[in-house]
């Protein structure tokens, strides 16, 4: 039970301070720098930002960072080995990150919204 209640916790703290700090920045601001998870979206599968409600694709964002960064936590909230914990959390982390965001490029794909 304390192990879903730390995944709910970081889950809602991650996507506060990403929406605060990341996502506000970039909607009122259109000729800021990109996000990296935008970058990476773009670049990988060609998502055109014309098709697109940013703001939207940023929030989708936000939520899937907060998920993967909850989902790491909660994962090595199991592990007690100092050492396993950072071996664990490491190969979560990318693995996570690779997974969430190409099940995103695929639906925008599957949307049209890619060149």
């Amino acid at each position: 039970m304390t192990q879903v209640l730390v995944f709910i916790i970081t889950f809602l703290i991650v996507f506060f301070v990403y929406e605060v700090f990341i996502v506000r920045k970039c909607k009122k601001d259109k000729r800021r720098k990109k996000p990296v998870e935008v970058q990476y979206l773009i670049g990988k599968y060609h998502l055109d930002l014309n098709k697109v409600n940013y703001k939207r694709l940023l929030n989708i964002i936000s939520a899937v960072s907060s998920f993967d960064i909850s989902l790491v936590a909660f994962a090595i909230s199991f592990v007690s080995n100092f050492f396993l914990i950072l071996l664990v959390g490491f190969a979560l982390v990318f693995a996570t990150i690779l997974i969430s965001y190409s099940i995103v490029g695929n639906i925008y794909k599957k949307k049209g919204c890619c060149k």
